[in-house]
């Protein structure tokens, strides 16, 4: 990609550009926002990295003026801030910006950012492409065919950002029939159920912006990841001096965050009992109080939920309300694993393969009927996720034009009638598999596992999560828990 690269810091503009260079992106460099606006009109940018914080032209302001511009959907903006700027920065989203990185830069997430801003400009240039296509025919065609082509024009455009969950199967073509119906209707709930890896946040996302909603917020917040007491400050946020350690000012939550758009509440069977009359207050009442606050605020959010445990079981332990669980039942969409819909396999491993190898300049175009055969007859614990890490390890490590059973040695030992172990650490013989005789700290046991993974990818948690088969995120959580 063409990035240009803002910041009046000078050891901040070689070290990110230097890194930037060595992804292969062509990269140059302004020491202020008024310079870069006249490099910008001098050039052709498909990425635009500012720091927020400079002199004579701020990144904010840099941001205002070339969204005004009429080819703004042909370039991002990604926006550097500080830890006292992140309020700044969600504004900075609102007002347009594709996202935005702490200081210090972690060249993980920035090389995650660019990959994902390079990925949305090359749809968008494909969007364009058959835009374009759809035009020239149009205007050839008799009037019952431009019918045809406008209905299957807004279907694929409904289909953008569903490649990566597979839509060939007619279990999933279900799921995105349900997923249109429950679009219509903000104030009903969503639940999202399914195995991790089977892309309940995809869903969740095609959800949001399908349905008129693309240009409000949509919020994530993992429940699992947060300790119990954090929880209400940060889903409905605090006043000022609601509690020791708060910001002075008090602080907005994610709901304040999401108005007007969607937030979506990953692992919510993880929340606090004492959290749930509260957020089923929430969705039937559509109102809420801010930690330390006796003002009732009104929400026109839309609640979308996730989970990858059966929840009624939890209703039987009594760690998840009845009544709650109903509530989010009304518009329950269930995601069948990968196992279970083994059409969508092939063309999700076809397309993955194709766009790893363009991004990494390798020279895979097809699956021979060996590898083909591998791929069918795993069965993908890890679902959706599990296979795309597979395939990009193949096309990070070999490069050919077919891709061979020999590229997927991650799975030797692990292709069987009913294999069962995630990729990578080969299936356990349950037959040669023995316990120790003492009790198994299992907590310690993952912990350990995690740890030695780690050190096995010199510190890398982007490889190390996919050597695990986990998603970043979930590894930030756990190491976060080791204090890492």
């Amino acid at each position: 990609m063409q990035i240009l690269l803002v910041d009046d810091d000078q050891d901040s503009r070689t070290y990110v550009g230097d890194f930037l260079r060595e992804l292969g992106h062509d990269v140059v460099v302004s020491e202020d926002g008024e310079a870069a606006l006249k490099t910008f009109q001098d050039g052709f940018f498909h990425l635009v990295i500012s720091d927020i914080k400079m002199p004579r032209l701020s990144g904010i302001e840099l941001l205002q003026k070339l969204s005004a511009r009429p080819d703004r959907e042909d370039f991002d903006v990604v926006l550097f801030t500080g830890h006292s700027d992140v309020n700044t920065a969600v504004e900075a989203l609102r007002a347009g910006a594709y996202d935005y990185l702490l200081k210090p830069i972690n060249v993980e997430e920035l090389a995650a950012v660019t990959e994902r801003a390079a990925e949305r400009q090359a749809l968008r240039r494909e969007n364009r492409a058959l835009n374009e296509q759809f035009e020239v025919v149009v205007k050839e065609a008799t009037e019952e065919t431009r019918h045809e082509l406008s209905r299957l024009r807004e279907a694929y455009l409904k289909s953008v950002g569903l490649g990566e969950l597979g839509i060939f199967s007619e279990p999933m073509k279900k799921v995105i029939r349900q997923a249109e119906k429950l679009q219509a209707d903000r104030s009903v709930p969503v639940l999202i159920s399914g195995e991790t890896g089977t892309g309940k946040e995809l869903i969740a996302r095609y959800i949001h912006y399908q349905s008129g909603d693309a240009s409000t917020p949509f919020i994530d917040l993992n429940c699992a990841a947060l300790a119990p007491g954090l929880f209400e400050s940060e889903l409905f946020g605090y006043e000022a001096g609601a509690f020791t350690g708060g910001q002075a000012r008090g602080q907005k939550g994610k709901l304040d965050l999401a108005r007007g758009g969607t937030i979506f509440l990953d692992e919510i069977a993880e929340i606090p009992v004492s959290m749930q009359a509260k957020l089923l207050r929430v969705i039937q009442e559509k109102e809420y109080y801010r930690v330390g606050g006796l003002k009732k605020l009104k929400t026109d959010t839309r609640i979308i939920c996730a989970t990858n445990v059966d929840v009624r079981g939890k209703i039987e332990e009594g760690s998840f309300r009845q009544d709650l669980y109903y509530r989010l039942n009304v518009g329950h969409i269930h995601l069948p694993p990968l196992r279970q819909r083994t059409d969508d396999i092939l063309p999700l491993a076809q397309m993955f393969l194709l766009g790893f190898a363009r991004e990494k300049r390798k020279s895979f175009k097809t699956i021979t009927h060996e590898a083909a055969g591998m791929l069918l007859s795993y069965d993908w614990p890890g679902n959706v996720r599990e296979l795309k890490n597979t395939i990009e390890w193949a096309v990070l490590m070999w490069d050919d034009q077919e891709l061979k059973p020999g590229h997927l040695e991650i799975l030797t030992g692990n292709i069987k009638s009913k294999p069962q172990a995630a990729a990578g650490i080969g299936v356990i013989d349950h037959e040669n598999f023995f316990l120790p005789p003492r009790s198994l700290p299992l907590e310690e046991y993952c912990n350990n596992i995690i740890l030695k993974a780690l050190e096995k990818f010199n510190g890398n948690k982007t490889l190390t999560a996919k050597y695990l088969g986990i998603s970043r995120r979930s590894l930030y959580c756990r190491l976060e828990r080791l204090g890492l």
